[in-house]
């Protein structure tokens, strides 16, 4: 029996053989659209053309032609065909395709997986997630006919995964550029496989940075990395990044660079050889357990014989300097019990020209506020032993070191409670520490201190039913919350003095202490429109008396401390005040008061405006009075933006301005910074422009595939935006 429908004609096979085309499958049929739709009941097949749809469970087929057998879904379709489902498209002049495996073979065709278009004189569906492509080529830009492209014998998609190519040959507007006989690459990696990053700078004139990344093995990936630097010359390294699956995961860095500075004066030394070493891993060994790795090995000729104003890190690396200017090596094992942790820290010198402390080992034991018998009162144990060494850096000799070897505990019971309306938590304590030697490297017996003290605070709020509108401010009633809280801690003198000891870190220099630090916290509260709370205001103050304080201070070169005493004495007054009027406009601003001198020694201020997405303005100043602080006294005042015009420009501006001459700086700009940004449609170029006090000039060039936006090294190095105010 033949059943035929003519002119838009509709068949649902499911519905016309749900006993038999469909009995396995009742609820997932096939439709088919058509001008021109037959359907054999005795063969179960559907023939049909013109304008000819066909809808399979998520997969759409489309086609002027097609033959199609609703028992096992192969069908046969020819002239503007086209196959979408979620994972992609693919458009051919014949398609051999099966609806159930979604796998089948088509003719010079076209396809699309995002990230990734191409063309090929055949492609295979081998699967769900996977299709083949043979003598074609794959790109990142979606015009039909792309600025660049990767020919390539065969390609291998896999959808969400990874596209993999042999015999590629890579070119631009059609121009061979180079050959790759293997490409692979990640969709979970947002890198491009090849970066090149040319500009100009002061230190290092004209340049250009390149990064290749292959693929070692499925879970390793290696980089090869040179860089051309008109007045330092050439350098070159490797990196690898690796996933072990059983052992941790890490990353690894070579760089090495026989540097001749052509800047330098006659009869300087111009050649260094300069060398970085770094090597981090971590393995989370089970849920509990945790161990971190990083190892830094660096040789610096220029810092060896030029100073401290030449370093690698410094020089060619900025943002890893900025975060850490001594990187230091070390391995630590964590270790997380119910309600405890244990650390174990090995901490080695491995970089002899700087000086640094040794911890061979440090293992710390943490057991945090935990209930005392079911009772009301809580124990808290901290407890640590450490082999310390502080190493002098050569040429000092080895008699210049110091070393120890401490066991610390401090043990504190409390009693949290609430005496009508304030809570309050009076706590005890003690601590002892024991040391091997004192600083004339004789014996001595442990030292005690004894803790105690108390914390109070409570809390009052009243509800204020308003609503007013002011300038366009959605405010629908508001809370005012007032917060005032008290600490006091004393302890008593311990029974080593401070001078007996050697100084490696807080703990040694503990001496005795009896203070209050008062705090009151204001707040205005409200409900936003949407049924979000903001928090519209915040200001707090914070201010500690001390009775006869005592101030320790130690000597670097001979690790003595000496201790002074002055009158009891209010501190300084912290101001700390924060505002969000709007959801897109936010002022903060923190202060520091001294009473005694009556003047301000600190002021910080941000204001950060968000107009709409990419579009924001930020100023901000840092006021130090040079009385507070003479080195770094001064006022400076930073303006970032970033503004996008249209779909196709974008500006970012970043200025830092020292308004007055220091010790450290001239007044002037510090830093200033302009990016252009256009897009290209496949490319994002970006133009910027940067000029630093310390680097001088710099311009970068980048062109960016909108694919893979992330840069291995950052042109905006220096770059603190959106956050204004100045950073020591």
């Amino acid at each position: 029996m033949r059943i035929s429908f003519i002119g838009n004609g509709l068949l649902i096979a499911a519905l016309l053989s749900a006993r038999a085309a469909f009995a396995q499958d009742a609820q997932q049929g096939v439709t088919v659209n058509g001008d021109n739709v037959e359907y054999s009941t005795e063969e179960k097949k559907v023939s049909a053309s013109g304008n000819v749809e066909v809808k399979y469970k998520d997969s759409t087929l489309t086609c002027s032609s097609l033959q199609a057998d609703t028992v096992t879904k192969d069908t046969k379709a020819s002239g503007n065909v086209k196959v979408s489902d979620a994972r992609g498209i693919i458009e051919a002049e014949s398609f051999s395709y099966n609806l159930k495996t979604k796998t089948g073979e088509a003719s010079n065709a076209a396809f699309n997986s995002p990230p990734y278009f191409g063309r090929a004189e055949s492609v295979s569906k081998v699967g769900q997630d996977e299709i083949i492509a043979r003598r074609g080529y794959y790109t990142t830009c979606e015009y039909d006919t792309p600025d660049y492209r990767f020919s390539a014998e065969e390609i291998d998609f896999k959808t969400g995964e990874r596209v993999t190519a042999r015999e590629n040959v890579f070119r631009i507007w059609n121009m061979p550029l180079f050959y790759l006989p293997y490409f692979t690459h990640s969709f979970a990696d947002p890198f491009m496989r090849v970066q090149l990053t040319p500009g100009t700078r002061g230190g290092w004139g004209p340049f250009l940075l390149t990064t290749t990344r292959f693929d070692i093995c499925d879970n390793a990936e290696g980089r090869i990395y040179l860089d051309y630097r008109s007045k330092l010359g050439v350098a070159e390294g490797v990196g690898a990044k690796y996933d072990t699956r059983i052992a941790g995961k890490g990353n690894f860095k070579f760089y090495y660079a026989h540097e001749k500075d052509t800047t330098l004066d006659e009869g300087t030394p111009d050649e260094f050889e300069r060398y970085l070493i770094r090597w981090r891993h971590k393995w989370d060994i089970d849920r509990s357990t945790s161990l971190i790795n990083e190892y830094y090995r660096i040789h610096d000729s220029k810092y060896t014989l030029l100073g401290t104003d030449h370093f690698i890190l410094k020089d060619y690396f900025y943002r890893e300097y900025e975060s850490d200017s001594r990187p230091l090596s070390y391995t630590l094992l964590h270790h997380s019990f119910s309600g405890s942790s244990l650390d174990v820290l090995l901490q080695k010198r491995t970089n002899r020209w700087y000086d640094q402390l040794e911890k061979l080992p440090e293992v710390k034991y943490s057991l945090p506020d935990v209930p005392l018998w079911d009772g009301p009162f809580y124990f808290e144990n901290g407890s640590s032993f450490a082999n310390l060494n502080y190493k002098k850096a050569v040429p000092s000799p080895s008699s210049a070191d110091v070393s120890v070897n401490r066991f610390d505990t401090y043990n504190k019971v409390s009693l949290p409670s609430k005496v009508a309306f304030v809570e309050i938590t009076p706590f005890a304590g003690s601590r002892q520490t024991f040391y091997d030697r004192d600083i004339d490297n004789a014996s001595l017996g442990p030292r005690t201190i004894f803790y105690a003290g108390a914390d109070a605070s409570t809390r009052f709020y009243r509800i204020f039913d308003v609503r007013p509108r002011l300038l366009g401010m959605d405010i629908n009633g508001l809370r005012h919350v007032i917060t005032p809280s008290v600490k006091y801690a004393y302890n008593h003198a311990p029974t080593l003095p401070a001078e007996r000891l050697k100084y490696f870190d807080e703990v040694d220099s503990i001496t005795r202490s009896n203070a209050f630090t008062l705090e009151l916290s204001n707040k205005l509260q409200t409900k936003r429109s949407n049924g979000s709370r903001a928090d519209i205001v915040e200001l707090r103050l914070q201010t500690d008396y001390s009775f006869d304080p005592r101030t320790v201070a130690y000597d670097p070169a001979t690790f003595r401390q000496t201790v002074s005493e002055s009158g009891s004495k209010f501190g300084d007054l912290l101001i700390y005040l924060d505002a969000r009027p709007y959801d897109n406009v936010r002022f903060s601003s923190s202060a520091r008061y001294d009473h005694v001198g009556d003047y301000f020694k600190e002021i910080n201020y941000d204001i950060n405006y968000h107009v709409a997405a990419e579009r924001s303005f930020g100023i901000g100043q840092r006021y130090t009075n040079k009385l507070y602080d003479n080195n770094y006294g001064g006022n400076q005042i930073t303006f970032s933006t970033v503004w996008r015009f249209n779909p196709k420009w974008k500006f970012e501006l970043y200025e830092r301005y020292q308004v007055n001459r220091t010790t450290q700086r001239s007044s002037g700009f510090i830093e200033q910074q302009y990016i252009l940004s256009r897009d290209l449609h496949c490319w994002i170029m970006n133009l910027a422009y940067d000029i630093k006090e310390d680097t001088g000039h710099t311009i970068w060039v980048i062109f960016r595939l909108k694919a893979f936006p992330e840069m291995e090294f950052g042109f905006d190095q220096s770059y603190h935006a959106p956050s204004s105010g100045s950073q020591r």
